[in-house]
């Protein structure tokens, strides 16, 4: 019972931080600058004084609000990950403690950063090029909850893939392969980054390609920082639980 009341604890603790931070944002800067804002890179590619459509009766209520809520998240998510890392560092022995902490904050960092180079780099570059090919008889006015579906698959898409370092860190440290294997296999991780890529993106080849290379990238990189990790059967120090 203990342990399910400090869970409750710690959830509610997150949530609550998260509507708080959601109400603020709500009242200033306000759920229609933040759409806004997140529209920009769209509003941009399209032609002179044209805007984008909502179809829906409660649509351009709704639409800003899910974009607030998310943007509130985003913003909550260091408190949210210290609560996890609260609830299970009880559990972990000290090695674990000091691999945990240190890849909670880095896969935090890099999440955002993937959203970051998608919003500031993929989007005003694919909605360009998009647009380039669309007809000159026809006015492009993407839908905004349409753009919205669209927006969170692709800050998903490239949040994960900028977490592949910390995957291959974790897959070296809990001895599942090694670094020389890891090494043999660029060809398949190539392959396969561009498989995902014309899964998660769009169907056109600038988007596929502004997500493959990244991955590709980022793999190497985890390479690099893999070298720094003992696997953990070569861990000599004693796993006593901390208390």
């Amino acid at each position: 019972m203990s342990h399910l009341i400090e869970l409750r604890s710690r959830l509610l603790k997150a949530v609550g931080t998260v509507l708080v931070i959601f109400i603020i944002l709500f009242s200033w800067p306000g759920a229609s600058f933040i759409y806004d804002l997140l529209a920009a890179p769209m509003l941009a590619s399209l032609p002179q004084g044209t805007r984008m459509i909502a179809t829906g009766v409660v649509t351009p209520f709704m639409v800003p609000v899910k974009v607030t809520m998310m943007a509130a998240f985003v913003v909550a998510l260091p408190v949210v990950l210290y609560q996890i890392w609260a609830f299970v560092a009880p559990g972990l022995y000290r090695h674990e403690q000091r691999l945990a902490l240190p890849l909670i904050i880095s896969s935090t960092l890099l999440f955002i950063a993937g959203m970051a180079f998608c919003y500031f780099v993929v989007f005003q570059t694919v909605f360009s090029f998009i647009a380039s090919f669309a007809p000159q008889s026809i006015t492009p006015a993407p839908d905004i909850e349409a753009y919205l579906g669209f927006v969170m698959t692709m800050f998903l898409a490239f949040g994960i893939t900028f977490e592949i370092p910390v995957a291959v860190v974790l897959l070296v440290r809990m001895g599942i392969v090694s670094v020389d294997k890891l090494k043999e296999s660029r060809g398949y991780v190539v392959v396969g980054a561009f498989v995902i890529a014309a899964v998660v993106t769009p169907p056109d080849v600038v988007s596929q390609f502004m997500l493959a290379v990244p991955l590709c990238i980022l793999y190497e990189i985890g390479l690099l920082c893999a070298r720094w990790v003992k696997p953990r059967d070569s861990d000599s120090e004693e796993e006593q639980p901390v208390v």
